[in-house]
């Protein structure tokens, strides 16, 4: 079952170095233990992803340059398909966006 993605979970892009957290700013009511929940909305560079540290493209520091989430939920807050583990989101330098680690926790029964 695939997991939806909240404020505060890792990404990594494929050509940079370094994993960085995820920042919810598409909307402000629907939370998953206590985290804003992302939507396709949240792709914005230096606001919701931050740097990957270097990029093996340009041979200096990753600044993402995110184009459109790809493999979206079908459901949606305010119009604006919802995140999930499985989503990846292409930068416009070459790069993929992806998830290193869903921030939601789950108790095994």
């Amino acid at each position: 079952m695939p997991n939806y993605l909240i404020d505060t979970t890792q990404l990594k892009c494929d050509k940079g170095t370094s994993p960085t957290p995820l920042t919810v700013t598409s909307q402000s009511f629907m939370k998953i233990e206590g985290k804003l929940q992302a939507t396709e909305e949240d792709k914005q560079s230096n606001t919701n992803i931050k740097p990957f540290g270097m990029c093996s493209v340009l041979k200096s520091s990753c600044m993402p340059s995110p184009i459109k989430w790809d493999n979206t939920s079908d459901f949606e807050i305010e119009g604006k398909k919802e995140l999930l583990d499985s989503s990846t989101c292409q930068c416009s330098v070459g790069g993929k966006i992806s998830v290193v680690k869903s921030a939601q926790s789950f108790v095994e029964e």
